[in-house]
C-alpha cells in the first residue's frame, strides 16, 4: 500500500519541491549577495561581513537602517502585547456568545482576513486623517493599524483551541467550588497556552513583515520600518547593505517561527505525558 501511495503521489511531491526551490532561490541569492566583500549587487564576490558592521553604510553603522530595524522590532513587540490579550478576550467572548447577533459578530471578526490589505490601509489612513484627527500621526497610528488587522489572526487561532478544549473542564472546576474567574484563570488559560504562544509569534511575524498598512500610516523617515526602507532604497542603493538588512530581519522572523515549533512540540509532548499519567492513575 505504501508503494502505491508513493507512486501515486510521487509527481505531486516533485511539483511541491520544485515550487519550494523556485520560491527560495531568489531569497538565497539576495542573502548570498549580502555577504559580498565588494559593492556589487548583481554578482557573487568573496565572502565578507562588510555590509553588516564593517562599512560606514552597513546595517550596524548606518543610522537610517538601524533606526528602521528598531522601528520594526518595537512595532512588532508592542503589537504582540496589545493584539494578543485583546484577541484572547474576544475569542473567549465570541465562543460563549449565544444569540442572533453572535453570527454577525463572528463574521465581522473575519472581515480583515478576507479584505485586501490595501483596502484596509486606505481605510485606516482616511480614518486617522478625517475622523480621529486627535490621534498622533506616525508610530501611534501605525501601531493601531497593526493591532487592528492582527486581532483577527489571534481570534482565529485561539478559537480553534477553544473548540477543541470544550466547556467540560471549566464546568468541572465550577462544580468543585471554583468561581467563574478562578476557572478562567486556573483552568482555561493554561490550556490556551499553546494557542496564545502561537498567536504571539504569528502576530510578530505578520507585523514585522507588513508593508502596505505601514506605508499608508508612516509619516516619513523617522517612522520607516524595514519593509518601507527596503522598498524606498532597494532599487536606488548601490551597495548590498539593504540585502544585509533584509537578511537580518529574515533571520529574526525565522527564529521566531522555529521557537514556535519547538515550544509547541514540547507543549504537545508534555500534554501527552500528563494524559498518560492521568490514564494510569485512573
Amino acid at each position: 500500500m505504501s508503494r502505491r501511495l508513493r507512486s501515486r503521489f510521487g509527481p505531486l511531491a516533485v511539483i511541491t519541491w520544485l515550487y519550494i526551490l523556485w520560491s527560495l532561490v531568489p531569497v538565497l541569492i539576495a542573502i548570498r549577495i549580502s555577504f559580498n566583500s565588494g559593492r556589487s549587487r548583481s554578482a557573487f564576490q568573496s565572502l565578507s561581513l562588510r555590509w553588516y558592521y564593517d562599512d560606514p553604510t552597513s546595517v550596524w553603522k548606518n543610522d537610517e537602517l538601524r533606526h528602521a530595524m528598531l522601528n520594526s522590532l518595537r512595532l512588532a513587540g508592542l503589537c504582540m502585547l496589545l493584539a494578543v490579550p485583546l484577541g484572547v478576550m474576544l475569542a473567549i467572548g465570541l465562543q460563549r456568545w449565544r444569540g442572533r447577533t453572535s453570527r454577525a459578530a463572528n463574521t465581522l471578526m473575519l472581515v480583515p482576513l478576507v479584505t485586501p490589505e490595501i483596502v484596509i490601509g486606505v481605510a485606516l489612513f482616511l480614518v486617522f486623517t478625517q475622523v480621529y484627527t486627535g490621534v498622533p500621526r506616525g508610530f501611534t497610528t501605525m501601531l493601531l493599524g497593526h493591532v487592528t488587522f492582527s486581532v483577527s489572526y489571534v481570534v482565529v487561532i485561539v478559537r480553534a483551541r477553544l473548540i477543541s478544549i470544550g466547556f467540560q473542564f471549566e464546568e468541572a472546576a465550577r462544580d468543585l467550588g471554583a468561581t467563574r474567574l478562578q476557572a478562567l484563570r486556573m483552568v482555561l488559560l493554561p490550556q490556551l497556552g499553546p494557542a496564545i504562544f502561537a498567536a504571539l509569534m504569528v502576530t510578530f511575524a505578520t507585523s514585522i513583515d507588513d508593508f502596505v498598512i505601514s506605508s499608508f500610516l508612516s509619516t516619513g523617515v523617522g517612522t520607516e520600518t524595514v519593509p518601507i526602507k527596503i522598498y524606498s532604497t532597494g532599487r536606488a542603493s548601490s551597495t548590498p547593505n539593504v540585502n544585509a538588512l533584509a537578511t537580518v530581519m529574515l533571520t529574526v522572523t525565522m527564529l521566531a517561527i522555529a521557537s514556535t515549533a519547538v515550544v509547541l512540540r514540547r507543549w504537545r509532548r508534555h500534554g501527552n505525558d500528563d494524559a498518560h499519567i492521568v490514564g494510569v492513575s485512573i
